[in-house]
């Protein structure tokens, strides 16, 4: 066998680890863009460190270990992401301002493609799934970053506790008690906050939820889409800390200072494990559409319970494969077809 064609099966070997290790540098960050960093770092730390491998453990617990020294190396400087609900009270709309904070201040959401690898097991897709969302993803960012990786590797990845002692270099004992006390955090995380009830795949009523929602906001009719609303839905707009939570007070802001939205156009997107929509405003330099957010949806009792938009288009939209501009033709012809 050439080297040539080892350092081919070798990137082979370890490429095909890449999505599931990005999806455990991004429940560990936060960050969709960090955790591609972080990848991308273990495996070439990997593949230069490959011939010190000795094989006395998996090549994935072995890529998991090096993942694992990556990411809490990337997080200590102590910085925690949070959603804008998690640093401030909610502002009336009569005192909404837009003020932004730096990227580094948001938890970011990611398509589900890049985290989720694909697996036979529907149980342990819905698992996958549900530990992206935004709001366990904020729960975990609560989470010393060495309990953080034994909730991840244990609840999410299924790992015993000694394999999870043996890539942290500590005892059974003490990753069980990690894993106790990360919980309890998670526990009153829950208490304060409503889950998101989604449905893999989404049944009936919530499909045809997010058909009215489509029509309610293509249409930019307030009385339809405050109609879906849950009373105490929370509407968040990063990189800027306002949030809203109440129809009247969302209704208000979307008539208002969100204005420019109407007219928009969704397109659906398979976001943190949520249904959610690539959100085009109309441009009135080309006459086409402009992006203007990722929209990430919540759903619980039949209702909208939050709505997420996630303005940063420069970089979201290429994340997603999404086009920067739609052509006013293109959309036409879309509509006709």
């Amino acid at each position: 066998m050439t080297d040539g064609t080892a350092t081919a099966e070798l990137d082979v070997a370890l490429d095909k680890y890449r999505t599931e290790l990005t999806g455990y540098c991004y429940r560990m960050l936060g960050s969709s863009f960090e955790a591609e960093d972080a990848v991308q770092d273990t495996l070439v730390r990997a593949w230069r460190s490959y011939e010190k491998f000795e094989g006395r453990s998996s090549l994935r617990s072995w890529l998991y270990r090096i993942a694992t020294n990556v990411c809490l190396d990337m997080l200590s400087a102590g910085n925690k992401r949070a959603r804008p609900m998690d640093l401030s009270e909610s502002t009336p709309l009569a005192q909404a301002a837009l003020s932004p904070r730096p990227d580094n201040t948001w938890l970011e959401p990611v398509p589900d493609a890049r985290v989720l690898p694909t697996v036979d097991d529907p149980a342990e897709a819905a698992v996958a799934k549900e530990s992206i969302r935004l709001a366990f993803m904020a729960a975990l960012q609560q989470l010393p970053p060495k309990q953080r990786v034994v909730l991840i590797l244990r609840e999410v990845l299924a790992w015993k506790a000694n394999e999870v002692a043996e890539l942290l270099g500590t005892t059974v004992a003490s990753v069980n008690s990690a894993l106790q006390r990360a919980r309890a955090t998670l526990a009153e995380q829950r208490q304060s906050g409503a889950a998101a009830e989604v449905s893999d795949p989404l049944d009936e009523e919530q499909q045809k939820l997010l058909e009215r929602y489509v029509a309610a906001f293509e249409g930019y009719d307030m009385t339809a889409l405050t109609a879906l609303l849950h009373e105490d839905a929370i509407m968040t707009m990063p990189p800027f800390d306002l949030w809203l939570t109440g129809h009247e007070d969302i209704a208000g802001f979307m008539t208002t200072i969100g204005s420019a939205c109407e007219g928009s156009r969704l397109f659906p997107v398979q976001v943190n494990g949520l249904p959610g929509f690539a959100q085009y405003k109309p441009d009135p330099d080309t006459g086409g559409w402009s992006p203007w957010s990722v929209q990430v949806l919540e759903i619980s009792d039949g209702r909208l319970t939050g709505f997420h938009f996630f303005l940063d288009t420069k970089r979201w939209f290429p994340l997603f494969d999404l086009p920067l501009h739609l052509e006013a033709k293109a959309e036409e012809a879309e509509e006709g077809a």
